[in-house]
C-alpha cells in the first residue's frame, strides 16, 4: 500500500474511532461551531484582522489572515462532519498557538487569546486524543479482511 493510502486509510479510521464516540462527537462539533465564525471573521472584518495580524507582529501578516480564515472555516466545517479531523485538529492546534503566543502573551490579548484560545486547543488535544480509539476498538477482528480456518475431514 502506498504512503497515500496509508495515511488515507489512517484517517479514516481515526473519524470512525471519533463518530463512535459520544464526547469526542460532542466535543468536535462545539469546537467546529466556534471555529466556522472566528475564520468567517477574518474575510468579513479583513481590514480590522488584518490590522491585528500587522500589530501581533506576525510575518506576512495578509498572507496568515487568509490563511488562518481559511484553515478556521474550512477546518471547523470539517469537524462539524467530523471528517478528516486528525490533520484538521493538528492545523487548527497550529494556529492556536500561534494565537496564544503571539496575541494573548506576546500583545497582551487577554480574550479571545488567552481564554477561547486556550480552550479550543484542549478541545483539538482532547480530539486528537480519542481520535486513536478506546483500547478496545483497536486491533479487533472486524478491523479488515479476515481469514476463516475451516478443519478439514
Amino acid at each position: 500500500m502506498s504512503g497515500a493510502g496509508v495515511a488515507r486509510r489512517s484517517v479514516l479510521s481515526s473519524d470512525r474511532a471519533l463518530r463512535g464516540d459520544p464526547a469526542a462527537g460532542r466535543v468536535a462539533i462545539v469546537v467546529g461551531v466556534i471555529f466556522v465564525p472566528a475564520g468567517l471573521v477574518k474575510f468579513v472584518f479583513h481590514s480590522w484582522e488584518l490590522h491585528n495580524f500587522q500589530a501581533f507582529g506576525l510575518p506576512w501578516p495578509g498572507a496568515l489572515e487568509i490563511l488562518a480564515g481559511v484553515l478556521e472555516t474550512g477546518g471547523g466545517a470539517l469537524l462539524l462532519r467530523r471528517a478528516c479531523v486528525v490533520p484538521v485538529a493538528l492545523l487548527l492546534a497550529a494556529t492556536m498557538v500561534v494565537a496564544i503566543a503571539y496575541s494573548g502573551i506576546g500583545h497582551g490579548d487577554v480574550v479571545p487569546s488567552l481564554t477561547l484560545a486556550p480552550a479550543l486547543l484542549a478541545g483539538l488535544v482532547f480530539l486528537l486524543l480519542r481520535a486513536r480509539g478506546r483500547p478496545h476498538d483497536r486491533g479487533s477482528a472486524t478491523d479488515g479482511p479476515t481469514v476463516e480456518i475451516v478443519a478439514g475431514s
